[in-house]
């Protein structure tokens, strides 16, 4: 399978060489993005592209002083929503009814599931859970960039309240999560760009019953 000859090609690049992805590349990397499996299929999380130069230098001065912040071709910030509403849920279902045909009330019952499962948790409960789907799609977009032999390096350690300050996520009810440098490694700098590969084995990782 060629996804997995990429995955054994992949790795996460500590120095990247600043050229810069082609447009095509991009859009098939985040419409892999769109594409992921979330829960229900709400997608409770906005993905915001950072290419400016400029902007990358205030993340990385703010929030996050990792050489691929400067090194990248893009920097895509992974936010959660904080809260889900009603008008997102109805938004939601609108679209399926639109895209599959079907009328409101055939949805009545999915809708009621949906608020059932939002109003038994709270707030912190569900800013975590939106948190949890973006995993699912951070990890669809690594595997759609190792697929274009594009480097995708995914970073945790940020000042995430300096994050979401420099965006105003806040004020839109969301919280940054994760983020992914994209670009290509630069093997003069990565000490690690030709080392091999190293993870368990199967047998450790699989209990087969």
């Amino acid at each position: 399978m060629k996804l997995l000859k990429q995955l054994q090609w992949r790795y996460s690049a500590k120095r990247m060489n600043g050229r810069v992805i082609p447009d095509e590349i991009i859009e098939n990397i985040l419409e892999a993005i769109r594409l992921a499996p979330t829960s229900m299929g709400l997608q409770p999380f906005q993905v915001t592209v950072v290419k400016d130069l400029k902007v990358r230098k205030e993340i990385f001065e703010e929030a996050c002083q990792q050489p691929q912040i400067l090194e990248c071709s893009h920097l895509l910030i992974f936010n959660g929503w904080s809260d889900v509403t009603e008008e997102q849920v109805d938004n939601y279902l609108n679209r399926i009814a639109v895209t599959r045909n079907h009328g409101m009330e055939e949805l009545s019952g999915f809708r009621k599931s949906i608020l059932s499962f939002l109003s038994s948790r709270t707030k912190d409960q569900v800013s975590e859970w939106s948190a949890r789907q973006i995993y699912l799609a951070l990890g669809t977009a690594i595997d759609a960039a190792a697929m274009s032999e594009v480097d995708a390096t995914p970073m945790e350690g940020f000042n995430a309240q300096k994050m979401d300050k420099l965006f105003e996520l806040k004020d839109r009810k969301l919280h940054s999560v994760v983020l992914l440098a994209l670009g290509y490694r630069n093997e003069d700098k990565d000490i690690f760009a030709r080392a091999p590969k190293v993870r368990r084995n199967s047998k450790e990782i699989f209990e087969l019953i």
